[in-house]
């Protein structure tokens, strides 16, 4: 579990994104891979998302081998239990659901909640929660993490919504003390995915690589 934590903070950007069509769910995957991304959350938002992720799974098995694969917009405990079932890696919710925590440490595995506010950050510390992902991001902002950060030593943060591929942002964002952002449809957009654009979403993905290693320094 802290492998996993560890290897997200080293990468410093999470990608994160859906897409109905099978086919593009996988380039999209070795995209992310090819510009050299070693974790990534396929998000739950469609009817597709379950049959996708194990083709995903299987792809990633087959030529992706340093790959971990996280599911994310995990709201109940009977997808949590389909997507582990499946593969998934680690497993992130967009809000404090315990009974997905539950479900999840149950089988010793990585449970990242999203929360907004100090009540939900202390609920998800007391469920086991390392790592916090602050979501919408982009509503909180820096600021947010610099005054909270104090309160809670031994959490890590990551802000995901809004995070956007730029100098500004990122730096601020790193300032504030988060160990990762969390990227979508700022990195994987909707022209690059309408397009089916591959390379130019490896090479959006390489710059905001580049981009965060700067701005850590």
């Amino acid at each position: 579990m802290n492998g996993i934590i560890k290897k997200i903070a080293e990468q410093g950007v999470l990608p994160l994104y859906f897409h109905p069509d099978p086919t593009v769910s996988v380039e999209v995957l070795k995209a992310l891979y090819a510009a050299g991304i070693r974790a990534v959350e396929y998000t739950n938002r469609g009817e597709a998302a379950l049959d996708n992720f194990k083709l995903l799974k299987e792809t990633r098995d087959q030529e992706l081998p340093e790959l971990l694969l996280g599911i994310g917009t995990i709201k109940r405990k009977k997808e949590a239990k389909a997507f582990m079932k499946a593969g998934a890696d680690f497993i992130i919710a967009p809000g404090m659901i315990e009974e997905v925590a539950e479900t999840v440490h149950k089988e010793d595995m990585l449970w990242i909640p999203g929360c907004m506010t100090t009540t939900e950050i202390i609920r998800a510390e007391d469920a086991g929660a390392k790592l916090i992902k602050l979501f919408p991001g982009n509503l909180l902002g820096p600021s947010f993490v610099s005054a909270i950060k104090e309160l809670f030593p031994d959490l890590l943060f990551m802000p995901t919504g809004g995070v956007e591929v730029s100098k500004e942002n990122l730096t601020g964002w790193f300032k504030s003390g988060v160990v990762a952002v969390g990227m979508g449809s700022k990195l994987i957009t909707k022209e690059i995915l309408a397009n089916k654009d591959y390379s130019q979403l490896a090479s959006k993905t390489k710059e905001a690589i580049a981009l965060v290693n700067e701005v850590r320094g």
